[in-house]
């Protein structure tokens, strides 16, 4: 009985750190995150440029962000940008939302994508975390 209850102890915290693996790490997440910074902003003061400020991110509805001129594609795509549907765009945005203005290939790097998730999931509409 005691070896099975050590198994399942063993278990649990194995899930426990898988889970908190998946989730990203927002440093490692602010690195990747220089392939995006040429066209999108975060952070304190943080504007629209070539793409939107990505302040608020997580669960904002696409094609939302004050002041900065979609595609129809975008704006009419339905989507929100939770976890599981930016990570899936992420990896290859035209073919999730065809049509879109962001010609970014994509991040194929399931890590690199869990990471940058978590360091933009970070930071509230006024840019602050």
């Amino acid at each position: 009985m005691k070896l099975i209850h050590a198994l399942s102890a063993a278990a649990v915290l194995a899930f426990a750190s898988s889970s908190a693996f998946a989730a990203g790490d927002p440093d490692a997440g602010q690195k990747v995150f220089l392939k995006c910074a040429a066209c999108h902003k975060i952070g304190p003061g943080a504007k629209n440029g070539v793409g939107p400020s990505l302040n608020g991110v997580a669960n904002r509805k696409a094609g939302q962000a004050e002041g900065f001129a979609y595609s129809d594609a975008n704006k009419n795509s339905g989507l929100t940008w939770d976890e599981a549907t930016f990570k899936e765009y992420i990896t290859a945005p035209q073919k999730k939302v065809p049509g879109t203005k962001m010609t970014f290939p994509g991040l194929p790097n399931e890590a690199d994508r869990d990471n940058v998730w978590a360091y933009l999931s970070q930071f509230k509409a006024d840019g602050s975390k």
